[in-house]
């Protein structure tokens, strides 16, 4: 095992670092199909106005299966760009072939990423073992790593005692839980010392209730300001003001995934005049009849 990213200090302390909300970025492109750079940085600073605590680029929400891998590498490196050290930045380098995601990885921790976003490699379904030496191989490589276990996209979860082995890894931080249940997270919790980081903005404080430290989130691509200050609320302790802001920004959590993600929030920052509303197929516009529902929804909240 290489020399840990965290070059002596203790892990409890490091992992206490990813702590709070991160933007799962979309990632914009121009009428002609190309990755949009000049509204992504755009995107990123109205992230860093509205205060969240890092940036997570391509990702699920980033679209990130259809981008290639010179795309992958430059959006990683314009996040870090404009970045410059304001917020943390955990790019998503993940893949279902380990050379690949040990690729995407290497280049991200040259780049200065603060660490990996590590989605449970998709369609081929690896046993406990496989999971087990591909996110060791990948954390090996010296930057930290926060885990991704979203069943519903992989078509597998990431076993607790899976979870619990891995987090004894010095560069195995994090864990984004996207399963919709938090009763695993408490589980997790349980067995190990590990941040957990809901991938779900709707279970974000319940999750938080029960020990989880934050959200990678898709709703703070249109109200950062919103979760953010949620985030903080629930973190500081004060839950009657943190239960207040998820209550009234409870439908905007949901209403983002009507269709499936990021279609919906691409659509609103879209209506929000900050990028052009166009996807790479598979990923299309959603159907008109949901257009209204959208619409009723972002009023309400105040967007727009």
């Amino acid at each position: 095992m290489k020399d840990s990213w965290f070059r002596g200090e203790t892990k409890k302390k490091a992992i206490q670092m990813f702590a709070g909300t991160y933007t799962a970025i979309v990632t914009p492109f121009t009428r002609d199909g190309k990755v949009d750079y000049a509204r992504f940085k755009e995107l990123i600073e109205f992230q860093i106005e509205g205060g969240v605590e890092g940036i997570v680029p391509v990702g699920t929400t980033g679209e990130s299966p259809t981008l290639d891998f010179e795309e992958h590498e430059k959006v990683i490196e314009t996040t870090l760009d404009v970045v410059r050290g304001r917020v943390k930045v955990i790019a998503g380098t993940g893949a279902n072939s380990t050379d690949e995601a040990l690729r995407l990885t290497k280049h991200a921790k040259d780049a200065g990423a603060d660490a990996s976003l590590q989605v449970t490699p998709y369609y081929n379904k690896p046993n406990a073992l496989g999971l087990t030496r591909h996110f060791s191989a990948v954390a090996d490589l010296g930057l930290p790593v926060v885990l991704y276990n979203v069943p519903g996209r992989a078509g597998k979860e990431i076993p607790v005692e899976v979870v619990a082995e891995l987090s004894k890894h010095p560069n195995i931080v994090a864990i984004k839980e996207a399963a919709g249940s938090v009763d695993r997270v408490s589980q997790i919790l349980t067995h190990c010392d590990i941040v957990v980081l809901s991938g779900d903005d709707s279970l974000a404080l319940p999750m938080m209730s029960v020990g989880g430290k934050g959200v990678i989130s898709v709703a703070s691509n249109v109200a950062p300001r919103a979760v953010s200050d949620m985030v903080r609320h629930a973190l500081a302790g004060r839950w009657d003001a943190a239960r207040a802001m998820h209550l009234k920004y409870y439908r905007l959590f949901t209403g983002l995934f009507m269709d499936t993600n990021p279609i919906p929030v691409k659509a609103a920052l879209a209506r929000m005049g900050r990028i052009e509303e166009v996807y790479r197929l598979p990923m299309c516009e959603m159907p008109d009849a949901l257009k209204p529902r959208l619409e009723t929804i972002m009023k309400e909240v105040g967007l727009i």
